[in-house]
């Protein structure tokens, strides 16, 4: 039997498949095109759904190493109490998004659970290529825990979190966090992660349904890393797949669909991270693409997999 979309996925991409059927894909290594092109649909799908009126935000910057000012949206919801709080890092392929188009989703992650959460504006490849995105992270990673008495926020409690690239970034800043001694991070939930600049060859169960492409990923990988995307020496802090002892790292929640270009690599995390005692909730979705929850969030699927989602983040 062979894999198919879930039909209520397949009925909710229904428009957007005729529509993007009319336009050739961007060309391997044209970033301007897919920001062109995807930038205006995550800002749709970030509105599609209501956003809900209990959580205030507050503008705040970290500086960088290289004295970078790194602009951070604060959601905190009304009548919040002391607690734990979420680093979180969005979407794009390392090479596209910004945190505006992602204002709908983090809003209504806080409303939901009640955990504040700090969402970053990273530098992007390929105008800034690693390791300027992780260390952007990294220095938001440091203000949280630095302003937490202020902000209300138990230090012991800091996750991070993000989906796709930042699935990526969550991972590879709770690498670098654990090689650098801290700050500590209590939680890694790691949605539909980009792990691995190996994943290249087009595999024909996926390549129909793939909404972030194989020509996608050969265009960001090298994007962020230039020549040595592909080769021997991509750390794991840019590439987390690339991990080889997986000791000590946070526990993780980590999630793809099975029609998602990443799906073996993120399987493959979560047997390295559990081979070396890290607990890990793990969850395959069948029939689900890449960013399915963003595109059919009315779908069996995308409820469940944002039940678990704020489930973990009241966890923390």
């Amino acid at each position: 039997m062979a894999l198919s979309l879930d039909p209520e996925i397949a009925a909710a991409l229904a428009p957007m498949a005729g529509a993007m059927a009319d336009a050739p894909p961007p060309a391997v290594g044209d970033v301007a095109a897919r920001r062109a092109m995807w930038e205006p649909i995550i800002g749709a799908a970030g509105t599609a759904q209501p956003i809900p009126a209990d959580v205030t935000t507050s503008e705040h910057y970290a500086t960088a190493d290289d004295g970078a000012q790194i602009t951070m949206r604060w959601y905190v919801k009304d009548g919040a109490t002391p607690g734990p709080a979420v680093l979180f890092f969005h979407g794009g392929g390392y090479i596209f998004g910004h945190i505006d188009l992602f204002d709908g989703p983090v809003t209504r992650y806080v409303s939901a659970s009640g955990v504040s959460m700090l969402s970053v504006e990273y530098r992007r490849a390929p105008e800034h290529p690693f390791p300027t995105p992780l260390e952007d992270a990294y220095a938001a990673l440091r203000w949280l825990h630095e302003h937490a008495a202020e902000l209300g926020v138990d230090p012991d409690r800091v996750g991070v979190m993000g989906d796709s690239a930042g699935g990526g970034m969550a991972a590879a800043v709770s690498i670098l966090a654990r090689e650098r001694g801290g700050p500590k991070i209590a939680r890694q939930i790691l949605l539909m992660p980009m792990l691995d600049d190996r994943t290249t060859t087009p595999d024909p169960h996926i390549a129909p349904y793939a909404l972030w492409s194989y020509d996608d990923s050969l265009t960001a990988w090298p994007a962020l890393l230039g020549e040595a995307a592909g080769g021997p020496d991509v750390p794991a802090t840019a590439a987390p797949a690339r991990l080889e002892d997986a000791t000590g790292l946070p526990p993780a929640y980590i999630e793809v669909g099975q029609l998602d270009v990443f799906r073996d690599e993120d399987i493959a995390y979560a047997a390295k991270l559990s081979r070396a005692g890290v607990p890990v909730e793990f969850h395959l979705h069948p029939g689900a693409p890449h960013e399915f929850d963003s595109i059919a969030f009315n779908s069996d699927v995308a409820r469940r997999a944002i039940s678990d989602r704020i489930r973990v983040l009241k966890s923390i």
